[in-house]
């Protein structure tokens, strides 16, 4: 006879469990265009690209990256509805490149590389990333605070931070617009582990 599981005190809810991280995750989550955020040949774009490394400072190149962030105007609905579907098949086809999402999901490839292609979020100096890879337990959830933004100074978690740590949550200037954040599951013996948040 199955064990009953523990009832929850009135007006308590209890925890449930996570997902499965891997290695499911891979066939199922992405879909074409996962990375696009912003609308095509918008003038504002900004791209974060990076490489997941796991603790000895190798690549995983079957990571899972989604990036969740506002709209320029701080608005936090995104596009709904601008994922499409083949008529006939009935598969994912991508997002129609036409609006705004404010959420993306892309995974890595061989050597561990992830772009994302976006625009600058407003009323935040970051976005919200969730890692997905093979030998966790639990997903991860991180923040890519673009060096450039307005209100690094004032934020309350970079603030709380040792510098060496708080460099690990800033994204590295390359040209004008793109921005580099790699991501360290684990320390490597050079590199710090990449910050990451417990929302329990």
């Amino acid at each position: 006879m199955p064990a009953t599981p523990p009832a929850a005190a009135p007006g308590k809810l209890l925890p449930t469990p996570s997902q499965t991280v891997g290695p499911f995750y891979g066939y199922a989550l992405p879909f074409a265009g996962g990375g696009d955020l912003a609308p095509a040949g918008h003038p504002g774009t900004v791209i974060l690209h990076g490489h997941v490394h796991d603790g000895a400072g190798a690549p995983v190149p079957d990571a899972l990256i989604e990036v969740w962030q506002p709209a320029p105007d701080g608005s936090r609905h995104g596009a709904p509805g601008s994922l499409r579907r083949d008529p006939v098949t009935g598969a994912v086809i991508g997002r129609h490149g036409l609006a705004f999402t404010g959420f993306g999901r892309v995974p890595t490839d061989a050597d561990g590389h992830y772009t994302v292609t976006t625009l600058p979020p407003g009323g935040s100096p970051y976005l919200a990333l969730v890692v997905f890879a093979r030998g966790l337990t639990h997903h991860l959830h991180t923040r890519a605070y673009l060096h450039d933004a307005p209100g690094l100074d004032g934020d309350p978690l970079l603030a709380r931070l040792p510098e060496e740590r708080r460099a690990t949550l800033l994204t590295t200037p390359e040209e004008t617009g793109i921005h580099r954040f790699d991501i360290r599951l684990q320390y490597d013996g050079v590199h710090e582990e990449t910050v990451f948040l417990d929302f329990a």
